[in-house]
């Protein structure tokens, strides 16, 4: 599909709908290599640690319903919207009319549009997956993510970019942390798909340098150790206590792309 989209002469103005864990780190990147970079939140405080990063503020709040912003923050040569589907019963459930009311201000207005989406749209169906895979969420997140996916194809079908994102670890997410001192978890040889915080910031900035725009990115790190073995070092690691894995393997999948390296060509930094 990048073959028929125009790329432009450059992509200057970037828009970051939700600046959090993901979104900050990508906007503080983007600053540094010279973009212009505007980023949103639904928090007041968080206006000054935006501004302090020389990311230029907005408010935004949105329901299923509608959505509350100045409508300059979507004038941008590329928009990234990322804001996971909340744990909330209620609001998991508004998520993908959320992403419709969004997507809907956002039309016309930003030239390019990428959703930061989630491997989760992949069941647990032991076997590889890829972009070309069948999707078909086991999970009540997953449902949600790939229904958002779907509003988006409808409204852009012919710039449709989406970066799904395996398990997001880094600052603040340390792996050794999810387990320690826990016994008799089950799937312990099961793969994991993982992919660390400055990895998912360089692909999506690789995106952006190559205008690839048009194509569904699977970003997960290449390596997938055995669960008990990657969250047993890890808790070691940290000086955390070991936690106990049942050795089996159920309900499991390895995540790979196909279009991360024939598009992006990125190299990933951070082993797994």
């Amino acid at each position: 599909m990048i073959e028929d989209i125009k790329k432009d002469s450059s992509v200057q103005t970037v828009s970051i709908l939700g600046c959090g864990w993901f979104g900050l780190a990508f906007a503080k990147k983007l600053i540094e290599l010279n973009y212009i970079v505007k980023g949103s939140t639904t928090s007041k405080e968080k206006l000054e640690i935006l501004q302090a990063e020389n990311i230029q503020p907005f408010l935004v709040n949105f329901t299923a319903e509608s959505i509350v912003a100045d409508a300059t923050f979507f004038e941008a040569d590329a928009l990234f919207i990322c804001i996971p589907p909340k744990r909330n019963s209620t609001e998991l459930l508004d998520y993908p009319n959320k992403i419709n009311s969004i997507l809907t201000a956002a039309k016309d207005k930003s030239k390019h549009v990428v959703l930061i989406s989630s491997t989760s749209v992949y069941a647990d169906g032991n076997k590889i997956v890829n972009e070309n895979s069948e999707t078909i969420p086991d999970t009540d997140s997953g449902k949600v993510v790939l229904a958002a996916e779907i509003l988006f194809k409808e409204l852009f079908p012919k710039d449709y970019t989406v970066i799904r994102f395996a398990g997001l670890i880094g600052p603040d997410r340390n792996p050794g942390r999810f387990f320690a001192g826990k016994t008799d978890i089950p799937n312990g040889l099961a793969p994991v798909n993982l992919i660390h915080q400055k990895d998912a910031v360089g692909v999506a900035v690789k995106l952006l340098e190559n205008q690839a725009f048009g194509e569904t990115y699977n970003a997960c790190s290449p390596n997938h150790p055995a669960k008990m073995d990657f969250y047993v070092d890890a808790a070691k690691a940290s000086g955390l206590a070991i936690p106990e894995f049942i050795a089996e393997k159920k309900n499991w999948k390895i995540v790979e792309s196909l279009n991360v390296p024939e598009f992006l060509g990125y190299e990933f930094e951070v082993g797994i």
